[in-house]
């Protein structure tokens, strides 16, 4: 197992989804996860909710390789970073066992104040230090 400092990782981790530069947010996805990744998130209480109400049991969503990483970071900036509304900060609490990364991210105004969102992290890490697995649980 790569050496890995986990406070770098976090940091490179949340700051891509905060990253302008399109180009600059390809190459730090490629550096972050491994080129068949998976990326899986529970979404919102609110969404599984609905889909319940459609008669899914389980709503689960997965973005896998660079390329469906890509849209799915970028998908995200579009919508939370760029229009200036928020940004994107590691809570600071990350940590690791053998191969399994953990850590919370929080979602908040640009101009300060309280979180609008928050989340879990939970990364499989390869041999190489690159995610292999990306769980995100939505906590707010």
């Amino acid at each position: 197992m790569a050496d890995i400092d986990l406070k770098n990782l976090t940091d490179l981790y949340v700051s891509v989804w905060g990253e302008p530069d399109a180009e600059r947010r390809r190459d730090t996805i490629r550096r972050l996860w491994s080129a068949d990744a998976v990326h899986v998130l529970q979404p919102p209480q609110e969404m599984r909710q609905a889909a319940e109400g459609l008669g899914f049991d389980r709503l689960v969503l997965e973005a896998r390789g660079h390329d469906a990483l890509e849209s799915r970071v970028t998908r995200a900036y579009e919508e939370f970073v760029a229009p200036g509304t928020f940004v994107f900060r590691s809570r600071g609490d990350a940590d690791r066992l053998q191969d399994v990364v953990k850590f919370r991210w929080e979602m908040v105004p640009r101009t300060g104040g309280d979180p609008a969102g928050t989340g879990l992290e939970i990364l499989l890490l390869g041999p190489d230090g690159r995610i292999v697995s990306d769980y995100q649980f939505i906590e707010g």
